[in-house]
């Protein structure tokens, strides 16, 4: 019987051919463009080339007499460059980077220093991190701000326990294992609430540890002393409606005590801190309030217009280049809401200083004077002219751009 199907033309046949290479070419495609994906461990980076200048010497020749190049690469840890390169998107362009491609947050300082880097970079991916908390923080003070993000588990104590619960937490010494203290010349907190009897020489806030001596009084006091340097938080609140101050930031803050005081008043302070010779990071965060680890020099981490109060004892003084010091004042002053407050508590210098450089620097910021205490500093003589500057500074309710 015959068969009653037509035979396909040849038209026919190549056009199914054409059909199914079409098919899998675009199926090829799809996989390559959303499989690899930032979940992969390989993501596809576009290569970003680090190169540093060569010293030059006032004639433009090195000290062989040939001519300097202009710059020479630096050979960087393939960890740094595995984080810090470009990383292609996964799903293409993205119209809020306004690129198809990302670009990881990386202190341009890093690449100053190679050796450094390359130790911190140095590691087993997927494996513990090195106890180098001495170092990366180093690193960190030289300007590798933010320092590039690691593959690895932060070195942290076998038997660490439970913190203290709220609010026994506030005003209670931590556990010993809530610290890796292989950084510091202090082994306990025992060591570190004596250390101002029992050790010389300079550590920063030497006895800020001990919860029941000097910081159980600061600025506690419901006393207000007209001319005083020390201002109290009930008198620096009572400057606003009540209910107004709701968040801020305390630069340099010790072991938060700020935070706490402003806690118990229902305001969330976050506290700026480095470790310098004492866990201050641990401390404050085992006392219940928010530590942030980063140094004077990194641009705040708030946007625009947005706190109510921006704190600062004893950190913001002299010894910051004063072109840095202005750039920190504007920052403070874009951070702080319309209406905001700028307690500069102990400014210091001397006294020439003050008059031809820091008090003109603060006074071109554009906040208005609510309080401007100055006095001086005796305790190493009259002769040094050593002085303070406490201030409570407002920035413009209107028209404060």
């Amino acid at each position: 019987m015959d068969s009653t199907h037509e035979p396909k033309s040849l038209s026919t046949n190549l056009f199914y051919l054409f059909l199914l290479l079409s098919t899998n070419l675009l199926t090829l495609f799809l996989s390559s463009t959303f499989y690899s994906s930032s979940c992969s461990l390989n993501p596809i980076y576009t290569t970003t080339t680090f190169t540093k200048s060569s010293s030059r010497s006032t004639n433009g020749f090195d000290g062989t007499g040939n001519p300097d190049t202009p710059q020479a690469t630096i050979d960087l840890p393939s960890e740094f460059l595995a984080f810090s390169s470009g990383q292609v998107l996964p799903l293409g362009f993205n119209a809020n980077f306004n690129s198809d491609t990302f670009h990881p947050s990386v202190g341009q300082a890093c690449t100053r220093f190679p050796d450094e880097l390359s130790r911190f970079m140095t590691y087993k991916v997927n494996g513990s991190c090195p106890d180098d908390e001495l170092s990366a923080q180093k690193l960190l003070l030289k300007g590798c701000e933010p320092l590039p993000r690691r593959r690895c588990r932060p070195a942290a104590q076998p038997d660490y326990v439970e913190p203290y619960p709220l609010p026994t937490s506030l005003w209670t010494t931590p556990p010993n294992s809530s610290v890796v203290w292989t950084a510091y010349t202090c082994k306990d907190y025992t060591c570190l609430i004596n250390r101002k009897k029992t050790q010389k020489g300079f550590d920063d806030c030497k006895d800020c540890f001990d919860l029941q001596g000097r910081e159980s009084n600061r600025w506690a006091s419901r006393q207000i002393i007209e001319g005083s340097l020390d201002f109290t938080i009930d008198e620096v609140l009572a400057a606003k409606n009540p209910g107004t101050i709701r968040i801020g930031l305390d630069i340099g803050g010790g072991v938060a005590t700020f935070a706490v005081r402003m806690r118990e008043r229902n305001i969330s302070i976050v506290t700026t801190s480095m470790n310098l010779n004492g866990p201050f990071n641990n401390f404050i965060a085992s006392r219940g309030v928010v530590p942030l680890y980063i140094s004077i020099s990194q641009r705040l981490p708030f946007f625009d217009n947005t706190l109510d109060i921006v704190h600062s004892m004893h950190v913001l003084s002299n010894w910051i280049p004063s072109t840095l010091l202005h750039f920190l004042m504007f920052d403070i002053y874009r951070v702080l809401r319309p209406g905001g407050l700028f307690w500069l508590d102990h400014f210091f210098c001397v006294e020439d200083q003050f008059l031809d450089v820091y008090k003109p620097l603060i006074e071109s910021i554009g906040f208005i004077k609510l309080k401007w205490v100055v006095g001086k500093k005796l305790d190493r003589g009259a002769e040094l002219r050593e002085m303070y500057l406490s201030a409570l500074l407002e920035k413009p309710l209107k028209n404060s751009w």
